[in-house]
């Protein structure tokens, strides 16, 4: 196995979860008419999967295989508040119905990922729990929503430097002398 290779589990639409290895990104292979990906298990073995059936691929710490539910550890699926890291917030709704929320990157990776793997890459709400990244396929997706554009707030404009007023004439050039009265 490759340094470049993660810790995955593949959660699919029968509610299946297998756990493997894949790279982090361009991991999905064309092959005419279904995308594939190619899944390094546990034993070593590869297993190939129609993207079709993915419901979404977990990016983990650990695979806790004693969870037979739960592995991903993936138990708050939206946000409390508003996200405090730079990103795309985004609803989804899976063809099952149930909703998922979470951070993409505002850059071209974005688009990089819906061309190239079909899928989007996102940060979950959680970020201190199992599961560290998800990869969403388009075709588990029956809706996408943009919610906010989350930036770093605006540094405040440097102020011009001072400049000198331009100078009056002075009204007290022309000095009175010290000795004349006034009237």
């Amino acid at each position: 196995m490759s340094s470049s290779h993660k810790k995955v589990i593949v959660r699919r639409f029968t509610g299946e979860t297998l756990p493997g290895y894949l790279p982090l990104s361009t991991f999905v292979r064309n092959r005419t008419p279904d995308r594939i990906i190619d899944l390094l298990d546990l034993s070593g073995h590869v297993i190939s999967l129609v993207l079709n059936d993915i419901k979404h691929i977990s990016y983990v710490r650990d695979f806790n295989l004693t969870d037979t539910v739960n592995p991903e550890r993936l138990t708050r699926r939206t946000f409390l508040a508003k996200p405090r890291t730079e990103g795309l917030w985004l609803r989804m709704t899976f063809r099952t119905g149930d909703l998922l929320e979470g951070l993409a990157p505002i850059d071209a990776s974005l688009l990089d990922d819906l061309i190239n793997d079909a899928g989007l890459q996102i940060t979950p709400p959680d970020t201190r729990s199992n599961t560290q990244r998800l990869y969403v396929p388009r075709t588990s997706l029956s809706d996408l929503q943009l919610i906010a554009v989350i930036t770093s707030p605006a540094r405040p404009k440097p102020h011009p430097p001072p400049t000198r007023p331009p100078q009056k004439e002075d009204l007290f050039d022309a000095l009175i002398p010290p000795n004349t009265r006034p009237n």
